[in-house]
Protein backbone atom coordinates (compact mmCIF):
# COMPACT_ATOMS: atom_id res chain seq x y z
CA UNK A 1 0.00 0.00 0.00
CA UNK A 2 1.31 3.85 -0.89
CA UNK A 3 0.66 5.68 2.02
CA UNK A 4 -0.07 9.66 0.93
CA UNK A 5 0.48 12.01 3.99
CA UNK A 6 -2.97 13.44 4.91
CA UNK A 7 -4.48 16.34 4.73
CA UNK A 8 -3.96 18.72 7.59
CA UNK A 9 -8.06 17.88 7.97
CA UNK A 10 -7.14 14.68 8.83
CA UNK A 11 -9.37 13.57 5.60
CA UNK A 12 -7.75 11.07 3.37
CA UNK A 13 -8.80 9.13 -0.08
CA UNK A 14 -8.88 5.30 -0.92
CA UNK A 15 -9.66 3.35 -3.80
CA UNK A 16 -10.73 -0.12 -2.54
CA UNK A 17 -10.97 -3.44 -4.32
CA UNK A 18 -12.92 -5.51 -2.89
CA UNK A 19 -12.68 -9.15 -3.55
CA UNK A 20 -15.18 -12.42 -2.48
CA UNK A 21 -18.88 -12.52 -2.13
CA UNK A 22 -19.24 -8.85 -3.30
CA UNK A 23 -21.94 -8.81 -6.58
CA UNK A 24 -25.45 -9.80 -5.92
CA UNK A 25 -25.50 -9.10 -1.71
CA UNK A 26 -26.42 -5.62 -1.76
CA UNK A 27 -22.86 -4.66 -1.22
CA UNK A 28 -23.29 -1.30 -2.91
CA UNK A 29 -26.47 -0.20 -1.25
CA UNK A 30 -24.70 -1.48 2.16
CA UNK A 31 -21.69 0.85 1.29
CA UNK A 32 -23.89 3.97 0.12
CA UNK A 33 -25.52 3.51 3.73
CA UNK A 34 -22.57 3.32 5.85
CA UNK A 35 -20.89 5.95 4.09
CA UNK A 36 -23.63 8.04 4.82
CA UNK A 37 -23.58 7.66 7.85
CA UNK A 38 -20.48 8.55 8.96
CA UNK A 39 -19.91 11.62 6.55
CA UNK A 40 -17.87 10.06 4.08
CA UNK A 41 -17.77 10.79 0.36
CA UNK A 42 -16.97 8.98 -3.07
CA UNK A 43 -18.16 6.12 -4.84
CA UNK A 44 -19.17 2.47 -5.43
CA UNK A 45 -19.39 0.13 -8.59
CA UNK A 46 -19.40 -3.69 -9.61
CA UNK A 47 -16.58 -4.40 -11.95
CA UNK A 48 -16.69 -6.90 -14.79
CA UNK A 49 -14.38 -9.73 -13.13
CA UNK A 50 -16.95 -9.83 -10.23
CA UNK A 51 -15.11 -7.48 -7.60
CA UNK A 52 -16.39 -3.80 -7.02
CA UNK A 53 -14.44 -1.33 -6.81
CA UNK A 54 -14.68 1.85 -4.05
CA UNK A 55 -13.10 5.31 -3.29
CA UNK A 56 -14.16 6.33 -0.01
CA UNK A 57 -13.02 10.16 1.05
CA UNK A 58 -13.00 10.58 4.85
CA UNK A 59 -10.97 10.51 7.68
CA UNK A 60 -9.34 7.24 9.34
CA UNK A 61 -11.96 6.18 11.54
CA UNK A 62 -14.59 7.33 9.03
CA UNK A 63 -13.28 4.83 6.19
CA UNK A 64 -12.66 1.99 8.85
CA UNK A 65 -16.27 2.76 9.55
CA UNK A 66 -17.57 2.11 6.35
CA UNK A 67 -15.61 -1.11 5.63
CA UNK A 68 -16.00 -2.49 9.38
CA UNK A 69 -19.68 -2.54 8.40
CA UNK A 70 -19.28 -4.09 5.11
CA UNK A 71 -17.28 -6.77 7.07
CA UNK A 72 -20.33 -7.46 9.48
CA UNK A 73 -22.81 -7.62 6.80
CA UNK A 74 -24.31 -11.34 6.88
CA UNK A 75 -24.32 -11.54 3.15
CA UNK A 76 -21.16 -9.86 1.78
CA UNK A 77 -17.57 -11.94 2.55
CA UNK A 78 -14.73 -10.46 1.79
CA UNK A 79 -11.41 -12.38 0.76
CA UNK A 80 -9.25 -9.61 -0.08
CA UNK A 81 -8.79 -6.12 -0.60
CA UNK A 82 -6.66 -4.03 -2.18
CA UNK A 83 -6.10 -0.35 -1.35
CA UNK A 84 -4.55 2.52 -2.97
CA UNK A 85 -4.06 5.63 -1.73
CA UNK A 86 -5.53 8.77 -3.69
CA UNK A 87 -5.00 12.53 -3.58
CA UNK A 88 -8.05 13.94 -2.16
CA UNK A 89 -11.19 14.67 -4.56
CA UNK A 90 -11.54 18.47 -2.84
CA UNK A 91 -15.20 19.18 -4.31
CA UNK A 92 -16.62 15.83 -3.49
CA UNK A 93 -19.42 16.02 -1.02
CA UNK A 94 -21.20 13.08 -1.24
CA UNK A 95 -21.30 9.23 -1.86
CA UNK A 96 -22.93 7.75 -4.72
CA UNK A 97 -23.34 4.02 -6.74
CA UNK A 98 -21.71 4.06 -10.14
CA UNK A 99 -23.42 1.96 -13.03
Amino acid sequence: MNLLSPEPSGKLRRRIVFHGDVQGVGFRWQAKEAANAVGAAGWVRNEWDGTVTMELQGNEEQINAVIRTLKQDRWIRIDRMDITELPLEKNERSFSVRF
